[in-house]
């Protein structure tokens, strides 16, 4: 049977090192005329919604869905030219794992993210991840919290045994939700004994190497 890795981006995948703050803050000024800085917002395991929501709410703008919807629509089509601001990269062990589990049948790799669509496609393909993910997965649409998200990816899963890897204690949330196997990654914000209070299936100081991540998942090795 197939097994079905939900993955998120931001602190589990890669680091854009807080490049894509230069595009909310842009997007800010858009809307509102306001040239803020937002470095020092507070954004790991936050949805895109709830981050704009913060940003024009922390101006005193009407933080109306159209308007949230506008900012969003505005970051998502503007953050390529942003990324490079910043010295981001790929997080420890993320593309050897994903290149050894890429191909494989029992394996289907998505995304679980508070991202839009649009800004989880820029960070993936700036960084050179995007061919791992051609299925897609769940993203930020709208408000809510992420365990919303977690159950609209529900359905990919399809009755396969599945995972969810993140470095929040939102996404352990996101995982529990679903009844998926949470697996925390302290590559983010939070340290590993955070994370393992949260009482994940599993939590780890990285992405393990391919073999080790595979024995942890249960799935056959390549060797």
């Amino acid at each position: 049977m197939t097994s079905v890795l939900f993955w998120d981006i931001d602190g589990t995948l890669l680091t854009t090192a807080r490049a894509g703050v230069f595009s909310l803050e842009r997007a800010l000024e858009e809307i509102t005329g306001v040239k803020a800085d937002l470095q020092a917002m507070a954004t790991a395991g936050m949805t895109d919604y709830a981050i704009a929501e913060a940003a024009l709410a922390g101006v005193g703008h009407a933080t109306d869905e159209e308007t949230v919807q506008r900012f969003l629509e505005i970051h998502g089509r503007q953050l390529p030219e942003y990324l490079h601001r910043r010295d981001g990269h790929v997080l420890p062990g993320v593309r050897e794992a994903l290149e050894d589990l890429d191909g494989d049948p029992t394996v289907r790799n998505l995304l679980l993210t508070g991202n839009t669509q649009a800004g989880a496609a820029a960070k993936l393909a700036h960084y050179g991840l995007a061919e791992f993910f051609p299925d897609g997965g769940a993203f930020c649409v709208g408000p809510g919290e992420r365990a919303e998200i977690a159950r609209r990816a529900l359905p990919f899963a399809n009755g396969a045994p599945s995972f969810v890897i993140g470095d929040t204690p939102a996404d352990i949330e996101c995982g529990k939700e679903i009844g998926a196997r949470t697996i925390a990654v302290a590559t983010g914000s939070y340290s590993l004994a955070e994370l393992e209070s949260e009482q994940p299936w599993a939590a780890v100081e990285r992405i393990p190497e391919p073999a080790e991540l595979r024995a942890l998942l249960g799935l056959s090795s390549t060797a």
